[in-house]
């Protein structure tokens, strides 16, 4: 039954994703409408009987659920249009991935009632930081754009959602807020990996491909974030050191799994 629900949470996705702007109420309404399913759909299909279905798909439809709401929030404070373009495709397709690649279950026997958290937290950081990549990619749009000859400029419905996104020293500050948020959320997330692996994992911490990534992750954007404190950083350094920060931390928790799962057919705890 609730494939149903992912299925209808992708069409609403894939609607307000392309209704014209000036139909604003319609497509907050619409999004909120697809979000509620598709964190249904998801609540259904990974909380099990005293275990958890985790898998490549399921995390990546997560973090685009959070992104949604992220982006649902804060469209209510800014206009980020643009934001919407790029969020809502990639939510309609990553809303149907578990129906394709179910993942595994994970039993909660035996486990410490700290894996639930830890697992909710990593998702958080993940989300977070993944709507702070898709904020980085719009800003280096609009950079781009202001420094494109008004001659040679486009006039499509893309480049006109970018001409309506906030100032970019506004969309700096809410990439920060987001970053730094994200940063919090994955230290928690790495502290917590460390401190209590054995009582969360049932094995002593070691440095495998997940880990190694997660903490050049956290190291990235804790220097980003140390760098715009004390040296200044903004613009193109912010942005590489974002997408950077956010393609190592793609690659510790979805890429690795997709490997696993898609390329190499086995479960990956």
């Amino acid at each position: 039954m609730y494939t149903y629900f992912f299925v209808l949470a992708a069409l609403f996705y894939a609607v307000c994703a392309f209704l014209p702007s000036k139909n604003r109420m319609a497509i907050s309404i619409g999004t909120l409408i697809g979000w509620l399913l598709h964190g249904g759909a998801l609540w259904v299909d990974v909380i099990g009987h005293d275990a958890l279905r985790m898998g490549f798909a399921i995390m990546l439809s997560g973090a685009l659920w959070i992104s949604v709401a992220a982006y649902w929030l804060e469209n209510r404070n800014f206009s980020l249009d643009g934001l919407r373009i790029l969020v809502l495709p990639c939510a309609a397709v990553g809303v149907l991935l578990p129906t394709i690649f179910p993942g595994s279950m994970i039993p909660l026997v035996g486990k410490s009632a700290l894996f639930p958290w830890h697992i909710a937290i990593a998702m958080l950081a993940y989300s977070t930081l993944t709507i702070a990549a898709f904020h980085a990619v719009l800003m280096a749009l609009q950079e781009s754009k202001l420094h494109t000859r008004v001659s040679v400029q486009k006039t499509g419905w893309f480049s006109l959602a970018i001409d309506r996104l906030p100032a970019l020293l506004t969309m700096e500050k809410l990439l920060f807020r987001l970053i730094g948020f994200g940063f919090f959320l994955l230290t928690l997330t790495v502290l917590s990996g460390v401190i209590f692996s054995e009582e969360l994992f049932g094995k002593a911490f070691k440095w495998d491909h997940k880990t190694i990534f997660t903490m050049l992750s956290w190291v990235l954007f804790g220097v980003l974030l140390a760098g715009r404190k004390w040296r200044g950083w903004r613009g193109k350094t912010a942005l590489s050191f974002t997408l950077t920060g956010f393609t190592t931390l793609f690659l510790a928790y979805v890429g690795s799994r997709f490997v696993f799962e898609v390329i190499l057919h086995r479960s990956l705890a």
